[in-house]
């Protein structure tokens, strides 16, 4: 049964597969409630070692009750099924190409354009809103936040941020970007959110609850189960830098999850081989880390430090 299919029956699930290729497919669930509502979309596993989210994704399937349903849920929990067999930091290893930059896809383009494109063609199109479930990579520690577009229509905005004040995290971020799953969603007038909950290529059942509960507040906020539990307070960051590195070399932080840093304070070091200084990190503004990589080794590009202020 296609997707348009399943989606038109009530009171019921399916475990299933999204096919990108003749030979390539995900795993996907669908579970429709007993009444009309709204679609939501969950991915998850766009980064194969960001793992509270996969497991989210996994648990809401089997606790969602269809009963107590409005609408429908299409869950993508495992993106990047290459990726996290293999271990992969955030790259697609059959490409080489990290899934959440290559939006647009590409029909005719490398697996990580391929499975965009089938994402934006086939999926996008049922979805009412988007989440997209990610946590700090292996090499990352991360702060709970949730990222919502400016960038997109007016409309779009306000559905996403007022979504965004549901979640039970620390942080919401404004985002200006346009090239990921979530992002291009947006591009695409559909209201999205990304959540960041986990980090380190580790979990804790305790991460996977709150990234569970998260989402039921947002299936709540668009009426598709009621869920009434009390918020914790945010903070809203409209001003973000992020910081990547500007030499191979060995990474110091000097900083630590949530800290307030003022302007000018160290946040980190590159050294060389030699504990040579190649370039130190200053805080441009008074603000808080929201993420930083804890790798030891890094190389030109890479990221390093987000902090933002409100």
């Amino acid at each position: 049964m296609d997707l348009k299919s399943m989606l038109e029956q009530k009171n019921k699930k399916w475990k299933s597969e999204f096919k990108i290729t003749e030979t390539h497919s995900l795993p996907m669930y669908v579970i429709c409630g007993k009444e009309t509502g709204k679609t939501l979309v969950i991915t998850a596993g766009v980064h194969g070692c960001e793992y509270v989210g996969m497991l989210t994704a996994r648990k809401l399937y089997k606790n969602l009750n269809c009963q107590e349903m409005r609408g429908q849920v299409i869950i993508l929990p495992l993106i990047n099924e290459e990726g996290f067999y293999e271990e992969s930091k955030q790259i697609v290893p059959m490409d080489g190409k990290n899934l959440n930059n290559v939006f647009p896809g590409r029909a005719d383009g490398t697996i990580s354009e391929k499975i965009a494109y089938a994402i934006e063609k086939d999926i996008y199109y049922h979805a009412d809103f988007l989440i997209d479930l990610h946590g700090g990579d292996y090499n990352e520690k991360m702060s709970s936040l949730v990222f919502f577009p400016v960038e997109a229509k007016e409309r779009v905005n306000a559905i996403a941020k007022e979504a965004a004040k549901r979640l039970p995290v620390s942080y919401r971020v404004q985002s200006i970007a346009k090239d990921g799953l979530y992002s291009y969603g947006t591009q695409c007038d559909i209201p999205a959110v990304l959540l960041e909950i986990g980090g380190e290529g580790k979990w804790q059942e305790s991460e996977v609850t709150h990234c569970e509960k998260c989402v039921y507040h947002l299936m709540d906020y668009l009426k598709i189960i009621d869920f009434k539990e009390e918020r914790s307070s945010q903070k809203e960051i409209t001003q973000v830098i992020y910081e990547v590195a500007q030499a191979n070399g060995f990474w110091y932080p000097m900083i630590s999850l949530g800290k307030y840093v003022s302007k000018g304070e160290i946040l980190g070091e590159i050294r060389n081989l030699e504990d040579e200084v190649l370039k130190r990190y200053t805080a441009a503004f008074d603000g808080e880390i929201l993420y930083y990589t804890v790798a030891l080794g890094v190389k030109e590009g890479d990221s390093l430090i987000a902090y933002g202020r409100e």
